[in-house]
């Protein structure tokens, strides 16, 4: 379920576009009205904005935007102004050019999509950079977490909630065979399993691996792998069982310490306002006995942070 809230009587896109024109006149910009539109449209509507604003002003919304905002408030705005496949290209590319390479961060996108959206993405990707999402993958990314990529990013995988119980039990076996009982561990088979099978379905393998062996697969995946292949396995196991949870800690890990991770704020952050994040709240709460909007009040500042919490929601 979604946070953004959109007002119950909407102007036109045409004149948001009037007003964000505005707001960027004279010296300095009028920010707060910049976040008052913006934080309050769905992706759709700022779709047609932009479409109105370049009609109306000649001008790419985009490259203005870009000119008057600046720091994590211009890195969140311009990523919030794509829509769901098209921001998920942008951010993945960008996590694996040279320059900027984040193989966490592509990790966790492609790793916490579901294979619909993925197949949505890759189009946007070749279309907007010329290139296959594969053919970067295979550049940045190395050794068993380039297969695990490589493999996620391009089977299909059913997406319905239906599991084969035998398929379950023998796959809970394999990857017993495959890593705890083993000396040393068959990466092949884990590739093979999580590349291949539907949410539902590792799922149900974690719990019936938990019933037979008494141990859960995310501590298996934690003794038998590491660095970003282990991230990758992690993030996939735990999107198939609660995706909210999942976000839920990696927000809190990028608030967690000394200094915040605003990278993997605002990459969450935007990336989920439009799906899930009232349960991603939720889940925060449960887990760390404190609001997310109230971490986020902490940890960012000025109208950076008023756009975060705008997105967020009201704090509950």
């Amino acid at each position: 379920m979604a946070t953004l809230s959109v007002p119950p009587v909407l102007s036109s896109p045409r004149d948001d576009a009037m007003q964000l024109f505005r707001a960027f006149k004279g010296l300095g910009t009028d920010t707060s009205a910049v976040i008052n539109i913006l934080a309050h449209r769905d992706a759709a509507q700022r779709s047609l904005i932009q479409h109105e604003y370049r009609t109306l002003y000649s001008e790419d919304l985009f490259k203005r935007l870009s000119s008057e905002l600046t720091g994590n408030l211009e890195t969140a705005v311009l990523f919030w102004m794509h829509d769901l496949p098209g921001r998920d290209a942008i951010m993945v590319r960008q996590a694996l050019m040279m320059n900027t390479m984040n193989l966490e961060a592509a990790t966790e996108v492609i790793c916490s999509r579901t294979p619909s959206q993925i197949q949505v993405f890759k189009q946007h990707y070749h279309a907007k950079f010329g290139i296959h999402v594969e053919r970067d993958i295979e550049s940045c990314a190395s050794g068993d977490h380039k297969k695990l990529l490589l493999a996620y990013a391009s089977i299909p995988r059913y997406e319905g909630r239906e599991v084969d119980r035998e398929m379950v039990v023998k796959d809970a076996k394999a990857l017993y065979k495959a890593g705890e009982k083993k000396w040393g561990t068959d990466e092949k088979t884990f590739i093979h399993i999580f590349s291949e099978r539907s949410a539902a379905h590792l799922a149900a393998v974690d719990s019936a691996y938990h019933d037979m062996y008494g141990n859960s697969l995310k501590k298996v995946i934690k003794k038998e792998t590491s660095g970003h292949f282990e991230h990758a396995l992690k993030t996939i196991l735990l999107c198939s069982e609660n995706p909210a949870n999942y976000f839920a800690k990696v927000l809190h890990k990028a608030m967690k310490g000394m200094g915040t991770n605003d990278t993997a704020l605002i990459r969450v952050i935007v990336t989920r306002t439009e799906i899930d994040m009232h349960y991603i709240k939720a889940e925060y709460l449960k887990k760390y006995k404190k609001t997310l909007n109230d971490a986020v009040h902490t940890e960012t500042s000025g109208h950076y942070r008023a756009f975060l919490l705008a997105l967020l929601g009201p704090n509950h």
